[in-house]
């Protein structure tokens, strides 16, 4: 059992709660064909339609390496689904190399969209957006491919709006955020509009890290903020107007850049208090006081809170929240030290 510690924050999400697992264990996500290296984690939504490979309230996990020994980076090539009592199934296995991401996102219609940036021979190739029905198979027009929207699909939120839908997308290799509509039609997705909605941000290839780059997108919808985890800034940035925007706004502006807590955030996510939570993968200013930190903070830059994954560095990546009305809200994070998902419960105890 985690406890949350450095409570600075009247409400806060994580701060003041017994942070215990949902799930009883830590549940592996290696694939049955041995994928690891776990990076994207999504909760399925209510209204997911029934009778497929997944179901409401299970956790998807994409895996970034494929399961060969020594394992390679940009090489796996599965989604796997976790129900709430722990049980893991392959839900998607692609054709190799694919190098899944942290983008992925599940939609109420039923739909899945996963983005991947396989490894050539050592560098991040572009890449693609990947779109799944409930059972895995992938849609007509799938995969979606653009060289300067989608160059290196490296996380995504989503605006939910049943046939269509708006998909923010940070690209790693052009330190891009990008904004694209997507319209479904039975089993066929297009892209309906894209646009780049930020740019300027620090991007490289790192002989540990794979490629570094903006990351963790987290958007608000009361005042059509996007939030981005920069990595190799070492920042959090927030763009105006997302969803209307034309152009690109830059970076935005910093919200949150404490060189005492951020240690290359990754994956990040707007808590229900407000506040924003962002995994630390240790790759910018590693502490080995503060090694797979999730830090929570407020959108005026206040610190509240932090708790680690793993003892060891590097561990956090994916991390995501249940808000489904008849649950309490539920946090998963990945660990890709151990291969493994675990679920916070983050209820009053």
């Amino acid at each position: 059992m985690l406890a949350a510690v450095g409570v600075m924050s009247a409400q806060p999400a994580l701060a003041g709660k017994t942070v215990e697992p949902f799930i009883p264990v830590q549940t592996s996500t290696v694939a049955s064909n041995g994928d690891v290296n776990p990076y994207g984690v999504a909760f399925v939504p209510n209204g997911f339609p029934k009778g497929g490979k997944t179901a409401s309230g299970d956790v998807l996990v994409s895996n970034f390496n494929a399961g060969t020994s020594p394992t390679t980076q940009g090489t796996g090539m599965t989604i796997v689904s976790v129900t709430p009592d722990g049980v893991q199934t392959t839900f998607f296995q692609g054709t190799p190399p694919l190098g899944l991401t942290t983008a992925l996102n599940v939609l109420k219609k039923g739909f899945v969209i996963v983005g991947n940036v396989p490894n050539n021979m050592g560098s991040p190739e572009q890449g693609s957006l990947i779109v799944l029905d409930k059972n895995g198979s992938q849609l007509t027009g799938s995969p979606l491919v653009d060289s300067t929207f989608l160059n290196g699909p490296w996380d995504s939120t989503v605006i939910d709006n049943g046939n269509s839908a708006i998909v923010f997308v940070s690209c790693v290799n052009n330190g891009t955020v990008t904004r694209l509509e997507l319209t479904f039609s039975g089993g066929s997705v297009a892209i309906k509009s894209k646009v780049t909605i930020a740019n300027g941000y620090k991007h490289r290839t790192d002989p540990t890290a794979f490629v570094l780059g903006p990351t963790g997108l987290a958007y608000d919808g009361k005042s059509d903020t996007l939030y981005v985890a920069s990595t190799e800034d070492n920042a959090i940035y927030a763009i105006a107007d997302a969803a209307k925007a034309t152009t690109s706004n830059g970076k935005g502006t910093i919200v949150f850049a404490d060189q005492t807590r951020l240690h290359g955030p990754l994956g990040l996510v707007l808590a229900p208090n407000g506040d924003l939570i962002s995994s630390q993968g240790d790759a910018i200013m590693p502490d080995p006081n503060q090694q797979s930190e999730i830090v929570e903070f407020t959108k005026s830059g206040q610190f509240v809170t932090e708790f680690a994954v793993d003892s060891t560095i590097g561990a956090a990546f994916g991390i995501a929240l249940d808000e489904r009305k008849e649950a309490a809200v539920n946090f998963a994070a990945v660990n890709d030290t151990l291969n493994t998902v675990i679920v916070y419960d983050l209820s009053d105890k």
